[in-house]
């Protein structure tokens, strides 16, 4: 059977990238894919969504007669919030998550002041995977594994030749993900990311995020060779007490990211928004001298 295809789409306003990974190419169609990392429009300025991005991908899996049995998160992000129970809606699947969110969930419901009525026990979520547990859609699989250091609830999804990193690591010249969130870690973080480039060179990376670095055009594929040759945070030449040096010096002059606030309010309930009030209206939470 032929190996998997896969296909990205870029939102800009996040710079994200989401995947539709789908099973060897049945011309007759009713193939079955995944949908990796999501992506929902959120203006800060007006609290407004859109799904552009969202229909842009809906729109692919339609027109190529896809079957999603999975929508997938690398972890609770605090850039950009998920489009996941939006795709579910529209197109059916599981959305799946590292069981690692259960400790996020704890972490922001104190900061958020969230109450009794939030559960942290990671039941917004249709299915919390384990270290190594296998997943399949149609006749193709994968692999999870846990990559904490970015936050404590980081996965990786291992198809064929294929890992989709979330923010694992980055392309080369871009480097390596903050570790100053709650429960962040850089130590662990580069035990993760040197778990990932233990694999085949050969091995492709596929980011979630790219910003262009010095202007040049984003990029969403490297290999494990790559970045072991020239990550500028995490190549063979980096020890494990040169790189925490630099991950901690760096985190500690970093801003937060801009939809922060918004994004993990939303991305811990498993992209749900909180439950409207009286007027119907659901309503953010802004806590102020407290992040």
């Amino acid at each position: 059977m032929p190996g998997v295809r896969i296909d990205h789409f870029f939102h800009p306003a996040s710079n994200t990238f989401t995947y539709v990974v789908a099973e060897g190419r049945n011309e007759a169609g009713g193939d079955h894919c995944v949908i990796i990392d999501s992506a929902l429009d959120y203006d800060p300025k007006s609290g407004r969504t859109a799904t552009v991005a969202a229909d842009e991908v809906a729109a692919h899996v339609r027109d190529n007669g896809l079957v999603v049995d999975w929508i997938l998160e690398t972890h609770p992000h605090a850039d950009h919030l998920t489009a996941a129970p939006y795709l579910k809606a529209q197109l059916g699947g599981k959305i799946g998550i590292g069981q690692g969110v259960r400790q996020v969930q704890e972490n922001f419901k104190a900061v958020f002041n969230l109450g009794d009525e939030f559960a942290t026990d990671g039941s917004q979520f249709d299915h919390l995977f384990e270290e190594g547990e296998r997943f399949s859609f149609g006749d193709a699989s994968g692999e999870v594994w846990s990559t904490p250091g970015h936050t404590p609830a980081c996965v990786c999804y291992l198809i064929e030749d294929a890992v989709f990193v979330g923010d694992t690591i980055f392309m080369p010249d871009f480097g390596s993900a903050r570790c100053d969130f709650p429960d962040g870690d850089a130590r662990t973080l580069f035990h993760s990311v040197k778990r990932l480039l233990a694999l085949p060179p050969e091995t492709r990376l596929f980011m979630c995020h790219d910003y262009g670095p010095g202007g040049r055009e984003f990029r969403w594929l490297t290999s494990v060779g790559e970045q072991r040759a020239d990550n500028k945070h995490m190549n063979d030449g980096v020890d494990e007490e040169e790189f925490v040096a630099m991950r901690t010096a760096r985190d500690n002059e970093l801003e937060m990211p801009v939809l922060l606030l918004p994004a993990v309010q939303v991305n811990v309930r498993g992209g749900a928004f909180p439950p409207p009030e009286e007027n119907g209206v659901s309503y953010l939470k802004m806590p102020l001298n407290a992040v």
